[in-house]
C-alpha cells in the first residue's frame, strides 16, 4: 500500500472510532440529560404514545386515555367528572404540561419510572402494549361530592381529613375546571379554552384548598386556647379570664370589638368565650401570651412550614415573627398578618380531635404497575404533637360546646359527636372587603370513625352582616362530615 493511501485510511478509521466514541457518549452518559431537556418534543410524544395509566378514587379511576391516533399523538388524557377532581388530579395537556397528580406521579403514570423496569421488560418481551401504571388517593366519592355541592358556585375550598391517619378525604375548591377542554386534540379549541381559563377573574384553577391563603379569623382562636393551656394560663375550659370592657388594644387608643356589644364577653369563661366567639377574650390572652409563645405553638401546628407536601406541596400558612403587642393580640384572633390553608385549618381541627396527635397529611395511598402490582405504599406517620392530650380534650370541650350552644350549632348531627368553631374573617383595605366565612370542625362516631373539616367561602354574601362561618360554612362542613360517617 502506497504512502497516500495508508494515511487517508488511517484518517478514516480515526474517524470512524471518533463517531463510535461520539455515539456512545451520546448514548450512554449524556443520555439522560439528553432524554430530560425541555425542549427534547419526543418526551411529549412518547409520553401519549400509549395509554397513560389512572388516577384512582375508591376503586374506579377518575381519569382515563382516549385513542386519537394522530401524526404525533396516539393518545390524549380526559377525565371523569373533571371539575370534581380537578383539584387532585391536576391537568395533563400535549400543550401546556401537566400539574399536581398528573405532574408528581409523570413517572408511574406515563410507565418510565424506574421501578416499573421490569414490568415494562416483561411487556416488551410479550409483545403487550407498554402501559402506565396507577396512582391510588386516599379520596372518599361521597364526601367529596358532598363539598363540591355544598360550595356550589360560591368561590371557596374544603378539606376532609381522618384524624387517625392523615389521609385527605375531600380536596374541593370552587369554582373549578374541566381538564379535558385543553387536553389536547384540535390546538385552536384548546387554545382558546385556555385562554379563557387564564383570564377568568374568578381563577378556577387556582386550588383554593392548598395554595390560596386567607385570613383565618376567629377559626385561630382554637390555636391560642391551645397556647394558653400549654403555657399554664388556665387550668379548665370553665376558668373565667379577666377580659375587661372595653379591651383596649395594648399601646393604643383602639377598642376591640366584638361582633355585638350585647355579647357576654367581659370576664367570661374560656367556654363561654369561644360558644360566641369573643375577640377581647382571645385577643387579650393572645397579647398576654406574646408573640413568641403564640408563634411557637402555631409553628407545631404547621404554621412557617413551607414544605407541607400531600406530595402536592402546599402553600406555607403564615404567622407573623414580628407584631408589636396590639399587633399580637389581633394576630391571636386570626386577624392581621395571620393566615392560613384550608389544609393548615383541618390539620388543627385533626389535631383537636385525634388527642393532640397530628398526622401528616396524604393524598396518594398506593402506586401500582399495570397488572394492580402493588410499586409503593404510604406509611402514615406523625407531622408533630402541638398539644398533650389533656390539652386536647380541654378543646375538645370548648369545640363541642360552640356546636351544642354556640354559633355553630347548624353544624349538629343526631347520634353523632361534633366540635367546631366558626370564623369571619375580615380582609381589604380597611377590612372594606366582604368577609371570609370559615368553619373548622370534627366528628366522631359510636363505631370509631372520625373526620375533620374545614370549609371557606369567599365573598359570601351581599354585605358583611350576613355571613358569618355559622351560617355559611357550618352546613356544607355538616355534609361533608355525614357522607363519611354515611349519616
Amino acid at each position: 500500500m502506497n504512502k497516500p493511501i495508508r494515511r487517508v485510511s488511517i484518517f478514516c478509521l480515526v474517524l470512524i472510532l471518533a463517531l463510535m466514541v461520539r455515539t456512545n457518549w451520546v448514548q450512554g452518559v449524556q443520555a439522560d440529560a439528553w432524554a430530560s431537556n425541555s425542549h427534547n418534543d419526543r418526551n411529549k410524544y412518547d409520553r401519549y404514545a400509549y395509554p397513560r395509566g389512572n388516577i384512582i378514587v375508591a376503586g374506579q379511576p377518575v381519569t382515563k386515555s382516549d385513542f386519537v391516533n394522530g401524526l404525533r399523538y396516539k393518545y390524549k388524557r380526559a377525565w371523569i367528572d373533571g371539575p370534581l377532581y380537578a383539584p387532585v388530579t391536576g391537568y395533563s395537556s400535549q400543550a401546556y404540561d401537566s400539574t399536581q397528580l398528573e405532574k408528581l406521579e409523570d413517572g408511574i403514570l406515563s410507565g418510565t419510572d424506574s421501578r416499573l423496569f421490569f414490568r415494562n421488560t416483561l411487556d416488551m418481551l410479550t409483545g403487550k402494549q407498554k402501559q402506565g401504571g396507577d396512582v391510588v388517593t386516599t379520596i372518599n366519592p361521597k364526601a367529596q361530592k358532598a363539598a363540591f355541592d355544598g360550595l356550589g358556585n360560591k368561590k371557596g375550598a374544603a378539606v376532609a381529613l381522618d384524624p387517625k391517619t392523615g389521609a385527605i378525604l375531600a380536596l374541593v375548591s370552587t369554582p373549578s375546571y374541566d381538564p379535558s377542554t385543553f387536553a389536547g386534540g384540535d390546538p385552536a379549541t384548546d387554545g382558546k379554552a385556555w385562554t379563557a381559563l387564564q383570564s377568568d377573574p374568578n381563577k378556577p384553577m387556582l386550588n383554593r384548598a392548598l395554595k390560596e391563603t386567607y385570613p383565618p379569623g376567629s377559626t385561630f382562636k382554637l390555636v391560642t386556647a391551645t397556647a394558653a393551656f400549654e403555657n399554664g394560663m388556665f387550668q379548665g375550659p370553665d376558668d373565667k379570664t379577666d377580659t375587661p370592657k372595653p379591651y383596649i388594644l395594648p399601646g393604643t387608643k383602639t377598642e376591640l370589638k366584638n361582633d355585638s356589644d350585647g355579647e357576654p364577653c367581659e370576664g367570661a369563661t374560656l367556654r363561654d368565650a369561644m360558644a360566641v366567639s369573643c375577640n377581647t377574650v382571645y385577643g387579650k390572652i393572645g397579647a398576654d401570651l406574646g408573640r413568641d409563645k403564640l408563634r411557637a405553638e402555631a409553628e407545631k401546628f404547621g404554621f412557617n412550614n413551607d414544605k407541607i407536601d400531600i406530595p402536592i406541596r402546599a402553600t406555607a400558612s403564615y404567622f407573623p415573627k414580628n407584631s408589636t403587642p396590639d399587633g399580637t393580640a389581633m394576630d391571636a384572633i386570626g386577624q392581621h398578618d395571620t393566615r392560613a390553608t384550608p389544609l393548615q385549618m383541618a390539620m388543627v381541627a385533626s389535631a383537636v380531635a385525634n388527642n393532640g396527635t397530628l398526622m401528616q397529611p396524604y393524598l396518594v395511598s398506593e402506586e401500582r404497575s399495570a397488572n394492580l402490582t402493588p410499586v409503593s405504599t404510604h406509611s402514615e406517620h406523625q407531622f408533630s404533637q402541638p398539644m398533650k392530650p389533656e390539652t386536647a380534650q380541654k378543646l375538645q370541650q370548648l369545640m363541642e360546646s360552640v356546636v351544642k350552644n354556640g354559633t355553630g350549632q347548624k353544624a349538629q348531627i343526631d347520634g353523632v359527636t361534633v366540635g367546631g368553631k366558626t370564623g369571619t374573617a375580615q380582609h381589604g383595605q380597611d377590612n372594606s372587603g366582604l368577609p371570609f366565612a370559615w368553619f373548622v370542625s370534627y366528628a366522631k362516631a359510636s363505631d370509631g370513625q372520625q373526620v375533620a373539616v374545614a370549609v371557606v367561602v369567599e365573598d359570601g354574601a351581599a354585605s358583611s352582616n350576613e355571613i358569618s362561618g355559622g351560617s355559611i360554612a357550618a352546613p356544607i362542613a355538616k355534609s361533608v362530615m355525614e357522607a363519611v360517617l354515611n349519616k
